[in-house]
């Protein structure tokens, strides 16, 4: 089975609300087996247009990335997040 990823691309205007939603998100990664491959961390954008922080979630398939975005746990999270930063979110599929 191929993993799945999200790939965020994320500009922070609250930060203690940020903060909440980083917390609260935590139980969703755990029960779909996410594992974090990079959060923040220094970035160079080589082309196009970017976004101040930068996340890769790593999952054990496509199905359970996504799953975990659509999960209860995950949506009470992402309110947090909604009044504090904005974002482009995608989830793809790894190869073999």
């Amino acid at each position: 089975m191929l993993k799945g990823y999200w790939i965020a691309h994320i500009e922070v205007s609250g930060l203690e609300e940020y903060k909440k939603y980083v917390e609260a998100n935590s139980a969703a990664y755990a029960k779909f087996g996410g594992r974090c491959l990079a959060r923040g961390g220094r970035y160079e954008i080589l082309e196009g247009n970017g976004r101040s922080r930068n996340v890769i979630w790593e999952f054990p398939s496509f199905e359970a990335a996504v799953a975990c975005y659509n999960s209860a746990e995950y949506q009470a999270a992402r309110e947090y997040r909604k009044s504090a930063a904005v974002g482009d979110f995608v989830v793809v599929e790894g190869l073999e």
